[in-house]
């Protein structure tokens, strides 16, 4: 009897490097201007549903993941920000307290984070990197599993999805512990997937 739960895995191993490929190559191949303009302004909807929330969480880009900090840090209308931070190298992740300005240090997972004297807080708004994603709110991360176990610890927090257009897939295979975006944001276009916004 064949192991889906093996199958699945080596499926979303082999899509998440595919994905990557073209992540890696679009943004490689953007233009200095067209990076600049990126993710600049926020659609209406979302700047409406960030002034609605008092702690927003987002985070900082790596490698060729899209920069949001900018127009988060502009937009953010008095809402605190908030960057995952690993105090080692476990499942655990939470959020802790940022702006513009404050420096960040380097995780144990090579991410850019804030330090571990930043103020822990819980986001209602979630902003997250994607590796790819479907219209129905699917999502593929790096594979550690830390956003699907922050997101199921935390039902109730929105959850956007950041990506560059070339990410999306038709549908993304799912697992009973992956948790489904509410809306996706590309550079070309705001995508709502579920009924909670």
């Amino acid at each position: 009897m064949p192991d889906l739960t093996a199958d699945r895995a080596a499926e979303k191993r082999r899509l998440r490097e595919k994905l990557r490929f073209r992540r890696r190559h679009f943004a490689a191949n953007l233009d200095a201007m067209a990076r600049l303009a990126a993710f600049r302004a926020l659609p209406a909807p979302l700047a409406d549903l960030i002034a609605a929330h008092d702690v927003v969480g987002a985070y900082a880009a790596w490698g060729d993941e899209p920069d949001i900090l900018p127009m988060l840090a502009e937009t953010a209308n008095g809402a605190r920000l908030a960057l995952p931070h690993h105090a080692d190298r476990t499942e655990a992740m939470d959020f802790r307290h940022w702006q513009a300005g404050d420096a960040l240090i380097k995780g144990p997972w090579s991410t850019p984070q804030p330090g571990a004297n930043a103020a822990a807080v819980v986001p209602s708004l979630i902003f997250c990197p994607l590796v790819g994603f479907d219209r129905q709110g699917g999502r593929i991360g790096q594979g550690g599993g830390h956003y699907d176990r922050y997101f199921a610890a935390h039902p109730d927090a929105l959850r956007i999805g950041i990506g560059w257009s070339v990410q999306e897939i038709d549908a993304m295979p799912t697992e009973p512990t992956d948790m489904m975006l509410d809306a996706v944001l590309t550079e070309q276009e705001y995508i709502i997937c579920g009924d909670r916004l």
